[in-house]
């Protein structure tokens, strides 16, 4: 269920017309593996939230500096006072939740075996009791830790401008988050490659033009 590896994703993609242009726009693209540590990947996530990759990466260098081998056990973690979990760049906020991920290890199984039979919504009930895990950090663990093919992560901004970009949509709140949820129907059951597409192709497009006023300023 969490292998990653279909190959007729770019059939059915391909038959939603303005997502064939990014499909073919787009070529071959970086796809996520599985990992096998899914204590570390929601560490991460927690991390990572509300942050670019770049920045996201840095702290969590520092935040692993902190630890022995540079793995923060639970048993390390809630060791550490919050303070210096704050001097390495998590906000007060993050700080206490890293720590409920740690918790929630000591309690319950965390292995990649118990969690990698579960549907994606068993999933979500399971890791969503743990405060600061939301529906969107459980679907980014999904999707780049598990590797499950049909997710679609309608909270997600980049998603969301991405799609209105490319189906000229001018719903917002609630009637976005249904019409994209409508539009996506065609892309099941590989709604998490279409979303790696758009996100990629997102960047792409915001890379170009970030070129292109550069170009026309010099």
């Amino acid at each position: 269920m969490s292998n990653f590896t279909h190959p007729d994703f770019a059939h059915t993609l391909a038959q939603d017309p303005q997502l064939a242009q990014v499909l073919q726009t787009m070529g071959n693209i970086a796809l996520p593996t599985p990992k096998q540590d899914v204590y570390v990947s929601l560490l991460r996530a927690i991390v990572g939230q509300q942050l670019s990759t770049q920045v996201a990466d840095s702290i969590w260098a520092r935040f692993s500096k902190l630890f022995e081998a540079n793995y923060p056990t639970p048993e390390a973690l809630l060791s550490l006072p919050i303070a210096d979990l704050r001097a390495v760049g998590l906000s007060q906020a993050k700080a206490t939740y890293v720590q409920h991920v740690a918790n929630f290890a000591q309690s319950q199984d965390l292995s990649f075996a118990h969690i990698s039979p579960m549907t994606d919504q068993e999933i979500i009930a399971y890791l969503q009791p743990i405060k600061g895990l939301g529906v969107w950090s459980i679907q980014m663990l999904l999707m780049f830790t598990l590797v499950r093919p049909d997710v679609l992560p309608v909270g997600d901004l980049g998603i969301q401008l991405a799609i209105k970009d490319l189906y000229n949509i001018s719903q917002t709140g609630k009637a976005l988050l249904e019409a994209i949820t409508e539009q996506a129907t065609a892309w099941q059951p590989y709604r998490s490659y279409a979303c790696f597409y758009l996100w990629a192709h997102r960047n792409q497009t915001i890379a170009h033009k970030k070129k292109t006023a550069r170009t026309s300023n010099s």
